[in-house]
Formats: C-alpha cells, structure tokens, sequence
C-alpha cells in the first residue's frame, strides 16, 4: 500500500507518521511519500519521520519530494493538509477582521472566507494530478476549511472525504470520563465542519444508551471550562456544542478577547521555529512533546481509521467524516457537505441517520450552508461581488457595512494568490 501526504513538510506530520507506526497492523503502509514545495523543512521532518519509523519498528519506507505528480503516482490514497500562504497568510486571517469589529479566525468568518478562495484552486489542481495519476486513488481532506474544500472536490467528481478531528477529540474526553475504550464511544455528531454538537453520547454503537445527561450532570463544570462556556447554557442546550460554536454564542466577547493578545497564527509560527529545530536533531525518534501544543490532537489516529476503511476490503466501520448530505438533514440540500456519522468502506462514506435536529442548532446549520454555497461560487469564479454576497450571508459578518469593509481588506490581503484580483 502508497500512501501519499501533500503537505508533508507541516509540522503537524510528525503526529501522522507516530500514528502510521503505531497503528501498522491496522493500516499496512509500504510506502509514504511526503510531497512539499519547501523543501527545507521537508528534509527536517522526513528525517524524523524514518527515525519514527525506525525506532517502532515499521518496515514502510518514508521518501520525500517536492515532485507532487512524481510522488501521488501509484497511491492508494492521498491525504492533503496544506496551507495556502502558510502561518503569514493565517495572521493576517485572524487579524484583518478584527478591523471592522468581526472575528478573526482561520477556518470561519471572514478569515475562513478568505482561506477558502486561497485554498480551493490549488486543491482542485492538486486533486485533478491524482485523478490524472491514479484514478482510484482516494483524496482525504484534512486542509481548512474542510467543508467548503471537501464540497469543491465532490463537485468536480473526485473520491474524497473531508476529516476534522474536534469528534476524535470529544470521543476521547467522553471516554476517559467514562472509564471506557474510546472505541466503544459512540458519537451521535451533528452539523457542518467547525458547527457541529454532540446531542448523544452512547456506549456499544448507534443503538446503545445515551449518557449525554450523565456526563452533564457529572462533568458540566470540566466541559465547561474546555469550552470557555458557562456551565448554564451547556445545561440548558443539553447537548455540546464544538468549541467553534463560541464564535456565533459569544462573539462580541471572543473579538474583544482577540484585541488583546497575538494571534494564534503567531503563536504557532513560534512553535513551529522550535520543533523545526528539534525535528533537525539526529537523535530525536519520537514526536516531541511541544506537538501537542500545536494542535490536530488525535489526527493520526483518525486519518489512520479513515484510511484503513476506506482501502480494506472489509465491511463498513462508523466514523464521523465531512460527505454529502443525500437527504441525511431534509433542510439543507443534498449537495451539502455535513459532518456526521457515516458508514465508511471501500465505496465512501454513507451518512447514518439522524434524528430531529433542534430549530436552534437547524437555522444556523442553514445559514451557514448557504454562505458555504456562496463561498465555494466565489472561490470558483472570483470576483468582489462574489466576496462581498458570501460575507454578507454569514452570520458572523451579516451587515453590509461589514461585509463590504471585509471585501476590501479580503482582497488587499490576499490579491497574489487570487488570479481573479
């Protein structure tokens, strides 16, 4: 089995390559090809990744290219986690906004907006070189924002399915509250990518019961604090919400928070000068400790999951996985791109069924659908009329007066990488 990574000279590859080792026996790679343009740092992390290898002894062989149609040739599947204009890019993402009152946030708002036009091109080339190399190859999705970019790839008749590990996150908190194995946490997962809730948490599969209230009841304050929300509107929602939802419940707060610190992206260009230095020695075998701080908790062991069903010839597994919706919420489209259960095997990803979902977590799970529709249109076919429609519809920005303050700055920040600008 070839397994290529695009984008491997991240530094969150390190987390992937400890999960490839650890988990051969699920997921039996012979060959990783990382793929990166830098090639500096790719040198740095594929020497950590063969040492990883080494030291756990997994028999695959790691090899390193910038040569992207030379390294997808042959794969079985391709994982993409890159990053359009690199930390810069996401600093000013997470700055500009603030500008005219609005969050400033890599993944939504107008910084996800404006990740999304950057991000959807090159994807969509990337994806057309691997259909061109190998047809049935699968395409896994780990770039931001998953929703948009996994849509744009299921439109243009790709076999891709989107991945976020906030579920894998929340399956391994229930669980060490439950004193059970993450694997017999079963997640009942609802929404789009970056707007999901947990409305059910329940042990031995779809079926089993529901001890969401239990663990409300018994670690609301610990949820709470994780998810900077006070313990009574978890109470009162009865389900928990995705950290992301902070930006829509208290977004006033969140901005003026943000006026008063360094951007993440700041912080994570920081860490990642450190880790490149630590990847560079020749005696480091493991992932360092400082990863952890870089976020992506947990990838690995998803993307492994992910891989394994969709190339094995077994039967289905449950995962939570970003695939067209097909009827699974009756009010959003088919075409949506949702973030649910599904039924993953060698032919995708089929949703699970879902239940009623609440008017309150419906309509904004509708708004934003219709902004992803906007958003993708724009990145697709450019244009400030485009930027300014897709802004205006999200409920972050939702006045004209922000949205076209936000047009302006979107484009000046990021006319190089929009061919349209």
């Amino acid at each position: 089995m070839k397994l290529a990574v695009v984008g491997g000279g991240s530094t969150y590859t390190p987390e992937l390559i400890d999960g490839f080792a650890r988990l051969r026996d699920t997921l039996p790679i012979e060959e990783l090809v990382l793929v990166d343009p830098a090639l500096d740092r790719l040198e740095l992390v594929g020497g950590l990744a063969r040492r990883i290898f080494a030291k756990q002894g997994h028999p695959g062989r790691v090899t390193t290219t910038d040569d992207l149609d030379a390294g997808v040739e042959g794969a079985d599947a391709v994982l993409l986690q890159l990053r359009v204009g690199g930390q810069a890019a996401r600093n000013e993402d997470e700055t500009w906004p603030l500008e005219c009152g609005c969050v400033g946030q890599e993944t939504t708002g107008a910084g996800g907006l404006a990740k999304a036009l950057r991000t959807v091109p090159v994807v969509l080339d990337i994806a057309e070189r691997v259909r061109r190399a190998n047809p049935d190859a699968w395409i896994i999705d780990f770039t931001n924002p998953v929703g948009i970019v996994t849509r744009a790839l299921l439109q243009a008749g790709h076999k891709a399915v989107g991945l976020c590990n906030v579920a894998i996150g929340f399956q391994r908190r229930f669980a060490g509250m439950l004193g059970v194995n993450p694997t017999d946490v079963h997640l009942n997962h609802v929404g789009l990518n970056h707007l999901t809730w947990e409305t059910g948490v329940r042990l031995g599969g779809p079926e089993g019961e529901n001890l969401l209230p239990k663990l409300l009841a018994e670690h609301g304050d610990a949820l709470a604090d994780t998810l900077r929300m006070p313990r009574d509107i978890l109470d009162r929602l009865g389900v928990v919400p995705s950290y992301y939802l902070r930006y829509f419940y208290a977004h006033d707060e969140v901005v003026r928070e943000l006026g008063t610190k360094p951007s993440r992206a700041a912080e994570v260009a920081e860490m990642e000068r450190e880790l490149l230095k630590m990847y560079g020695d020749p005696e480091l075998d493991e992932k360092p400790e400082l990863l952890a701080k870089r976020g992506g908790a947990y990838y690995s062991e998803a993307a492994v999951d992910l891989a394994a069903s969709l190339l094995g010839g077994g039967g289905s597994t449950y995962q939570v996985v970003n695939t067209y919706n097909r009827g699974t919420l009756p009010f959003l489209p088919d075409d949506a791109v949702i973030e649910v259960q599904a039924a993953v095997g060698h032919a995708g990803a089929t949703p699970l069924p879902v239940g009623p979902v609440d008017p309150l977590y419906a309509g904004l799970m509708a708004n934003v659908t219709a902004y992803e529709d906007l958003a993708l249109e724009a990145a697709l076919r450019g244009g400030r009329e485009r930027v300014f429609r897709a802004l205006l519809a999200h409920p972050l920005v939702g006045q004209y007066a922000y949205a076209e303050g936000l047009t302006d700055r979107l484009i000046a920040h990021n006319r190089e990488h929009l061919a349209w600008a």
